[in-house]
């Protein structure tokens, strides 16, 4: 009898990997990496078997295609069976290399040294060394010189961005000399300039107006003509890098140069540039997206001040005059009070503000002290421009009997509350947020004219309603789900807009809502039998919500990286579950590539993690800065342990519907309770249709809410059967 064999139990601290040579005059070795050897010791048994001396002067690299950073003992767990690394010069002789080659002044190695830094610039390691061996104060007077052009200069401005987008130095080192000179690069000019240059030059003057003291130069030295020159470059990127100057600029100026920023990109020379180049490239560019919902919401925050004001002056009690000149003025108006004697006129005026249906139409006055002037804004603005739409809405509704009135002041004025709710006026964006409204780019006034389509529509849908004053909330219900609907399908302009309201017709959302209120009545039903079926099909649901959760995982997400709690411009990373629900797969992605399992080298797994940390439990929420409303309530971390060190993954979910599939996902992962709302709303969701398809059958059969009642027992239970 054979004796037993011993097995072999695998050590997973070391892994099989392939290391490339310098040159091709060595072969590549196959080794085993041990994680827990010195990172050192692993390059010194390299050199020795390749023959190659000083080997303190090398160290690894990644290959990968998002990942080519050198490897040290931070991220040497990135280090997977199967990874190919290579040798290489370490960062600190590369550094030292790089600074010889830039003090002895050849220009042309200088060029060669400068493109490969800006490669390299993008890897934290060898930019601490750079920055730490002064060569960043090199990299500045380099800029600084007015010989710097060409090539050098691109990879130069380029390497600057990279290295200080690591967030390691602050940008109020630099001079106005370094900043004057970024500012001509933007400038017109006769002299020919690669379009790399402005794009690292408008980053540059971006992240000064953001972060530097120094903001003032580049506010008082770029003009509006640059920027609209910039906009009007086929670059994209270099468009997108104009839009991010302009919110930086809004987003520190004072109010006064905000409303010339505002007034001056709503006129239509700059938003159809906008509108044709900006617009059209953001279907295809998150970043576009982004930076255009930001300064769509910066141009409408300007509304603000207005929407809260209510200190009706002189100038607005004329525009109330104004509004019941422009409406009864056919009818002739009695201005002066001796012909007609005091009494009679005041009568006469009241019955006026009356049928313009203002709560108050003794002093209309109060309407606007207890609302906010805005709404005052948007009817005069109706009035004016729109006049004969204005008098027939006010006309056709002096006409009807009291009860069915749609008094135009009250309805204003409420309109106006919805649509600053709608569009999140004086509320600061959420992190990453991407969604705008290209019909916004299209008019002088476009909040403005964004009433008149609304209060059109809601004069119509009052009608179609045959709605009394008791209805005033019912008729603002549907309204408001008209305008979110409709902008929903993103109507390119006012006109395509005023077509999605049409087709929202009362009947169109009344059908909806029946289609809705059946389903509910449906799965509210009381009825033991509907009860009992429930319970029976919450396993099964709740299985087939756990099964789509992890499937979204396994297909993957794409976040955005934060840098000193802000959102890092074009930078992400990306997370999937393995297909056996056993690994998390992550690491750095663009914004457009969906990256496979190989391509994300660093992973957790599945076994290692033990806890979900959601919003205030996460150990990043005091990094994430806060907007107006607070901290962004889409965080959460993964708390896991890897021999015996506690770590965490942080994230920010770019969204709510994101956020809530994920923290569902990995509860299911640890065996828990799924904690989000939208694990309710699905639950309902499907519940409800499972249970109509089950009760197709009983269609017009009255189910009793109580269980039938079970028949007397039989005298004896001797039954005889014949077959």
């Amino acid at each position: 009898m054979l004796p037993p064999r011993a097995i072999a139990v695998k050590d997973a601290s070391i892994v099989k990997i392939a290391v490339e040579p310098l040159s091709s005059d060595y072969q590549p070795q196959l080794i085993e990496f041990d994680q827990k050897q010195p990172l050192a010791s692993i390059i010194s048994d390299l050199c020795t078997n390749w023959n190659i001396p000083d080997c303190e002067n090398y160290s690894l690299k990644f290959t990968e295609q998002t990942n080519a950073g050198f490897v040290t003992e931070k991220n040497r767990t990135d280090v997977k069976n199967g990874s190919v690394l290579k040798i290489s010069f370490s960062a600190t002789k590369t550094v030292n290399d790089y600074l010889e080659i830039f003090r002895a002044g050849i220009l042309i190695e200088q060029t060669k040294c400068l493109q490969s830094l800006s490669n390299l610039s993008s890897d934290l390691t060898f930019a601490i060394e750079f920055i730490n061996k002064s060569g960043l104060d090199l990299l500045i007077k380099m800029i600084e010189d007015e010989k710097c052009s060409g090539e050098r200069l691109e990879f130069a401005l380029k390497s600057f961005v990279e290295l200080m987008d690591h967030g390691t130095v602050s940008w109020g080192i630099l001079s106005d000399v370094f900043i004057n000179r970024n500012i001509a690069f933007i400038n017109p000019s006769p002299t020919f300039l690669s379009h790399h240059i402005i794009e690292s030059s408008l980053s540059i003057l971006e992240n000064i107006v953001q972060n530097s003291p120094r903001r003032t130069l580049v506010e008082h030295s770029v003009t509006f003509e640059t920027l609209l020159k910039l906009l009007r470059e086929p670059s994209p990127i270099i468009q997108q890098n104009t839009i991010a100057l302009v919110n930086a600029l809004f987003m520190q100026m004072n109010e006064g140069k905000r409303r010339v920023i505002a007034s001056t990109f709503s006129t239509k020379q700059y938003r159809s540039v906008i509108l044709d180049s900006c617009v059209i490239n953001a279907q295809n560019r998150t970043e576009m997206a982004h930076q255009l919902s930001v300064l769509q919401s910066l141009t409408l925050g300007m509304l603000e001040p207005r929407m809260n004001d209510r200190n009706v002056d002189a100038d607005a009690q004329e525009k109330i005059k104004e509004l019941r000149r422009i409406a009864f003025e056919s009818e002739g108006i009695d201005h002066d009070a001796s012909s007609t004697g005091p009494r009679r006129q005041g009568q006469q005026t009241q019955q006026h503000y009356k049928k313009l249906g203002f709560k108050y139409d003794v002093n209309p006055v109060q309407d606007f002290a207890e609302s906010s002037l805005l709404a005052l804004d948007c009817m005069i603005y109706f009035a004016r421009n729109q006049t004969q739409h204005y008098t027939k809405v006010v006309h056709e509704n002096s006409c009807r009997l009291d009860e069915y009135e749609c008094p135009f002041g009250r309805t204003s004025i409420e309109l106006v509350k919805i649509l600053c709710d709608i569009l999140r006026i004086g509320e600061d964006l959420p992190a990453g947020e991407d969604q705008f409204h290209p019909l916004f780019f299209t008019h002088d006034h476009p909040f403005e004219e964004f009433f008149c389509v609304c209060i059109v529509a809601l004069n119509r849908t009052w009608k179609d309603m045959r709605a009394t004053n008791e209805d005033f909330s019912k008729v603002f219900d549907v309204v408001r789900e008209q305008i979110v609907r409709s902008l929903a399908t993103r109507p390119r302009d006012f006109e395509n807009f005023k077509i999605r309201m049409a087709e929202l017709s009362y009947a169109k959302i009344t059908e909806m809502r029946q289609q809705e209120r059946t389903a509910r009545e449906e799965c509210e039903s009381t009825a033991s039998a509907i009860v009992s079926l429930k319970e029976k099909l919450r396993p099964e649901i709740m299985s087939l919500i756990r099964e789509q959760r992890l499937g979204f995982l396994v297909e993957g997400t794409r976040f955005s990286k934060f840098t000193r709690g802000s959102r890092s411009k074009d930078k992400f990373w990306y997370v999937r579950l393995s297909p056996n629900h056993k690994v998390l797969h992550y690491g750095d992605c663009d914004e457009k590539a969906v990256p496979t399992l190989d391509e994300l080298k660093s992973e957790v797994r599945v076994n290692d993690m033990k806890q979900l940390l959601v919003n205030k439990e996460c150990p990043h929420v005091k990094e994430i800065k806060a907007n107006r409303s607070g901290k962004p309530t889409t965080l959460f971390s993964i708390a896991f342990d890897i021999g015996g060190e506690q770590k965490t993954l942080d994230f920010v979910a770019p969204d709510d519907i994101t956020f809530n599939y994920w923290i569902d996902g990995i509860s299911c992962l640890l065996e828990k309770e799924m904690i989000s709302k939208q694990m309710d709303e699905d639950f309902e969701t499907l519940l409800s249709v499972e249970i109509k398809l089950r009760l197709l059958d009983t269609e017009g059969v009255d189910i009793s809410k109580d269980a039938p009642e079970i028949p007397p027992e039989p005298e004896d239970y001797e039954f005889n059967f014949e077959g």
